[in-house]
């Protein structure tokens, strides 16, 4: 038994970075362990990595927690998340729901044509599409307000990507640099 909680701490240790500021990471209220993940719409790793993030939150029932955290090289991405914070506002799973057809599209999407990526995605889900999506830029402060937890954090690329807990005081939080070992990571964070 010892040489495999041995084996296990290794794991954790080579395989995880520490964030900068602890307190910031955490699960929502009422679960013990989640999945946090830091994203850019416009990151091809972000789109390889999203759907394994959301196999592993639903195979371990934990909730997957999903911030904006734009990068200056991507040129259409910002919007893209100002976009899905408008989903969010009809719905939480409507906004995920948009992350997900903007990581499916993303090959395809540019700034030019993103509106109307957004367009058909709407109207395949019954939403009407505001003349103006922001006037006021309340859901464009929401992804800035994202993007600065990251950087308070210390984020410095997309996707990263935590595994959080309320278990263990001591070691409230991993990074998981390494996806391969996302399921162990979680394991080992629920039997804490």
């Amino acid at each position: 038994m010892k040489k495999q909680l041995l084996s296990l701490a290794v794991l954790l240790v080579s395989t995880c970075t520490f964030a900068q500021d602890a307190s910031l990471l955490r699960p929502p209220k009422g679960a013990t362990v989640a999945l946090i993940v830091f994203e850019d719409l416009q990151c091809p790793k972000c789109r390889s990595d999203a759907p394994l993030e959301e196999q592993a939150a639903k195979a371990h029932k934990i909730p997957l927690i999903r911030h904006d955290f734009p990068l200056p090289m991507h040129n259409w991405s910002f919007n893209a998340m100002v976009m899905a914070r408008y989903f969010d506002s009809q719905s939480k799973d409507l906004g995920n729901q948009f992350r997900d057809f903007i990581f499916q599209h993303q090959p395809e999407i540019t700034l030019d044509n993103l509106q109307s990526f957004a367009q058909k995605f709407a109207t395949d889900h019954k939403v009407q599409m505001p003349f103006v999506l922001d006037p006021q830029g309340k859901l464009a402060a929401q992804v800035n307000a994202d993007k600065e937890l990251g950087r308070k954090i210390g984020i410095q690329h997309t996707p990263t990507l935590y595994v959080v807990s309320s278990r263990n005081p001591s070691r409230p939080f991993v990074e998981v640099t390494d996806t391969s070992q996302l399921f162990q990571i979680i394991e080992a964070m629920q039997s804490q």
